[in-house]
């Protein structure tokens, strides 16, 4: 009888701190167990308990010091049998070519849903920026949320206020209606330089630009965007990560991947152009992973003559050969695709 008021006090401690870790010595003390009952060393038993069976409430951590994980409880999540609504692919807007109006090719090389991640890995300098607010306009009629290092600035009272280079890039798209008809905003600016997931609007297109980590905390980038992904709901995110020049990946490598559903990735395409690879793709359309694309940037914003482009087959991607560099594709080691 002793024993099952005990485990049922057990329980119900347990039942609130779900994915945090407890020990025998903290559950004694909130317990208030008197050191000279049976449940002082009873309660060890019941710990061992509740760690098996099919639906265990504890699990050993593992670290060697007698704690253990309460586990967080889930019930099955029906599938069929319920009358469920399919809903179609997002609609989301890639960004255009300001010179021809057509939509980056990519929109139709992968399928966007609802709780994607996409993921711009880029060197520093060479357009994310300008392609995380090409997204924006072209999706402003969506209510687009915006947060990133470089967006806001504190003014002398003290009060966040928009940058001036920010400023000067959206004064800049002038083929954008930032604002409805009452003069107010049709985005969300959010000062926001870190703990990005505890500030994700559930349900909208959510910008963030740039994710910074520290030196020796690349590894952590994985569990950011994965916090991130639970925050979005029926959302999107946009995320903006730094690439060291001629990586295969942005800042913590393969971990940038686990949570990415679309990863684009910006180098230099010779002296004045961008190359854009498409990376891994969650849901692809034929076989988009791999395809690069060549633009240049003018005023800072408007993307222009955006093509495919391919490994030059003279000089193989290397940009010289034998006699120097390589005329035939003038040293970028790309050439348009036919």
């Amino acid at each position: 009888m002793i024993e099952t008021k005990l485990i049922d006090k057990v329980r119900q401690y347990l039942a609130p701190i779900q994915g945090r870790d407890i020990d025998l010595v903290q559950l004694r003390q909130e317990l208030k167990i008197d050191p000279s009952s049976p449940a002082w060393e009873g309660l060890r038993v019941i710990l061992y308990r509740l760690c098996d069976g099919d639906k265990p409430l504890l699990k050993p951590t593992g670290k060697k010091d007698g704690s253990y994980r309460v586990i967080t409880q889930v019930k099955p999540v029906q599938v069929f049998g319920l009358n469920r609504e399919r809903r179609p692919p997002y609609m989301l807007m890639f960004p255009k070519d300001r010179e021809t109006g057509l939509e980056m090719f990519i929109a139709d090389m992968c399928v966007c849903r609802e709780g994607d991640l996409i993921l711009i890995a880029g060197r520093s300098n060479f357009g994310k920026t300008t392609l995380a607010l090409n997204f924006a306009g072209e999706n402003i009629d969506k209510h687009p949320v915006i947060m990133g290092n470089e967006y806001t600035q504190l003014s002398k009272d003290g009060e966040f206020e928009p940058a001036s280079r920010f400023m000067n890039r959206l004064d800049a798209m002038k083929w954008v209606e930032w604002v409805d008809g009452d003069g107010m905003d049709k985005f969300e600016l959010l000062p926001v330089s870190d703990d990005y997931s505890s500030h994700i609007r559930k349900d909208r297109i959510n910008i963030i630009d740039w994710i910074f980590m520290g030196d020796g905390e690349f590894y952590m980038v994985g569990k950011v965007l994965e916090d991130i992904k639970k925050k979005l709901g029926r959302g999107i995110a946009i995320v903006v990560v730094q690439k060291a020049p001629g990586a295969a990946m942005g800042v913590g490598g393969q971990m940038t991947q686990w949570f990415t559903d679309l990863e684009i990735l910006l180098d230099e395409l010779g002296k004045d152009e961008i190359l854009m690879t498409i990376g891994k793709v969650k849901e692809p359309k034929g076989r988009p992973v791999g395809k690069m694309f060549g633009y240049s940037i003018w005023n800072g914003v408007e993307i222009k003559n955006f093509r495919e482009v391919v490994t030059c087959p003279q000089c193989k991607g290397k940009s010289v050969n034998n006699n120097g560099r390589c005329d035939k594709c003038n040293g970028k080691g790309k050439v348009d695709a036919k």
